[in-house]
């Protein structure tokens, strides 16, 4: 019987079990996989603790974004998927779909084949990243040459993926970092220039960095009363993209900078490509076309074996890394 991950209480990792399952056989429009590895992301966390955009229906199964094998396919499917190398676009119902295990069940729109000179490691780190940024910061922030882009809690998979995709676009990026502890690394890793929000004055810094000008695109993930400092760090009609809530606290409209500078605050989600075949077969061709030409480089923090999965999510939890974090399920 395959070994898959559920918890049975909301909380944090410690309540992830790793417990035995029948094996399924995939519904129309499903494949089955046979999980090679599995790519952490906050979306994970937040969902275990109850703090999701879905709540769990306990017990539940977690995990979005996977690499493995296509042992089945369910009607509908083309049966020319089975035996292929793929990995999951994230988008789907944990509760439905939960992936973190030795085989999963994931609708067949999810499976995306990656470039062959990757590893299932890596095939597992590419979706998340890439198609959150690329979706927010290609198609929605139209970034283009000579564009600044502040982009914050950049240390993460989303934040270097941002960071990548900037440079390959011939904007300028902003990368800000709690404390300097991450600030070379950053640096090395592509970003024009970091700022330490714990030790610097962030308005300050950015219009010293734009000449005055603000980021024209800001990119962030942690939302709450912080958003009215990307506000005065913002640009004269500039765009404020949130992709996330990690802050967990309310967030206030920026009121006055937003009407003196004209400003557009937008939450985005990766399913606005995700769900979209058009949309989404665009995003991936931009993602692998530039990780097979090296314009994007993938950032691995650490593997964790498939045992050692709670102390891999006590890990994402530390903020200590930076890039992804991987579990690595089989060969």
């Amino acid at each position: 019987m395959p070994k898959i991950v559920r918890f049975h209480a909301l909380g944090g990792p410690e309540n992830l079990r790793i417990e035995e399952a029948a094996t399924q056989q995939p519904g129309e429009g499903e494949v089955r996989l046979r999980v090679q590895a599995v790519g952490l992301n906050r979306a994970e966390s937040m969902y275990y603790h109850g703090y999701y955009l879905e709540q769990p229906a306990l017990p539940s199964r977690i995990g979005y974004e996977v690499s493995g094998i296509v042992e089945a396919v369910g009607t509908g499917v083309d049966a020319e998927w089975v035996g292929q190398r793929v990995s999951t676009v994230p988008g789907f119902s944990q509760n439905r779909y939960g992936s973190l295990g030795e085989e999963a069940i994931v609708p067949a729109y999810s499976v995306q084949r990656y470039p062959e000179k990757l590893s299932p490691v890596e095939g597992a780190a590419i979706w998340m990243q890439y198609l959150t940024a690329y979706g927010a910061l290609v198609p929605l922030g139209k970034i283009g040459k000579g564009d600044f882009v502040l982009i914050t809690a950049a240390s993460s998979s989303v934040g270097l993926a941002a960071i990548q995709i900037v440079k390959a676009e011939g904007a300028v990026a902003i990368a800000t970092t709690r404390t300097s502890a991450k600030k070379a690394e950053l640096l090395a890793l592509g970003a024009d220039h970091v700022i330490a929000t714990e030790e610097e004055d962030l308005p300050a810094r950015v219009h010293e960095i734009t000449g005055g000008k603000g980021a024209r695109v800001i990119f962030d993930p942690v939302a709450g009363p912080y958003v009215e400092k990307l506000a005065e760090a913002a640009a004269d009609h500039g765009i404020i993209i949130e992709y996330g809530a990690l802050s967990m606290g309310p967030t206030p409209f920026p009121l006055i900078p937003a009407l003196h500078k004209g400003l557009t605050v937008r939450g985005y989600t990766l399913h606005e490509f995700t769900l979209d075949p058009a949309k989404l077969g665009e995003a991936v061709r931009y993602v692998n076309e530039r990780l097979n030409d090296g314009r994007l480089t993938l950032k691995i923090a650490k593997v964790f074996p498939f045992e050692k999965t709670v102390e891999a999510y006590q890990y994402l939890e530390s903020n200590q890394q930076i890039g992804k974090i991987v579990i690595q399920v089989s060969e």
